[in-house]
């Protein structure tokens, strides 16, 4: 699976992806907005990547929060990666989460390929997993060791949000696997 790439833009699809010169190699991937990439940019993308039978397809962001917002969007019954990423292209993921927060499926049906149904479904599954922009404080500890245990929590099917809100001013121990015992212990708690 491909996480993050980054490469150089060579050339704008008119379906909205980039092609990324990336040592030589060229992938196409799916972004949100290509008014973000000028040709001959050097541009750092987490990517998701969907593997189907007749191909292999990139969706790209520029942050990692957006990322795993188009993943959170994708465990809702009837929004696929299209669907997700035009949710994307429409609003910035902090428009959306509030509108998903204050139950406004009026305002997720302006999506185009999201009717009224979907929308509620939309903001039926995901109140409460999603973070608005301002609605936690980060962790202070930017330790390679702490990113892991979130990474790992994160694996474990937790919201950043939860994460990080159960691991805000918490110092974790040393060992790896202890503090990711301790973490379990603390987001069974809330």
């Amino acid at each position: 699976m491909i996480g993050w790439l980054h490469g150089q833009v060579l050339h704008h699809h008119h379906d909205g992806a980039v092609v990324l010169d990336v040592h030589g190699v060229g992938y196409e991937v799916h972004v949100a907005s290509l008014d973000d990439f000028r040709i001959g940019d050097v541009v750092d993308l987490f990517v998701y990547t969907v593997v189907r039978g007749d191909a292999i397809l990139l969706y790209g962001f520029v942050t990692y929060e957006d990322r795993e917002f188009f993943e959170l969007l994708l465990v809702t019954p009837g929004v696929g990666p299209s669907t997700a990423l035009a949710a994307l292209r429409t609003m910035t993921t902090g428009e959306l989460a509030t509108a998903i927060e204050n139950d406004d499926a009026k305002r997720v049906a302006t999506i185009p390929g999201i009717g009224a149904k979907t929308a509620s479904r939309i903001v039926l599954e995901l109140k409460g997993k999603v973070m608005v922009p301002g609605s936690y404080v980060a962790t202070s500890s930017s330790s390679p060791e702490h990113d892991a245990i979130e990474d790992a929590l994160r694996g474990l099917g937790y919201s950043t949000q939860e994460v990080r809100s159960a691991l805000a001013g918490v110092t974790l121990p040393d060992d790896e696997s202890a503090a990711l015992r301790h973490a379990l212990q603390l987001l069974r708690r809330q």
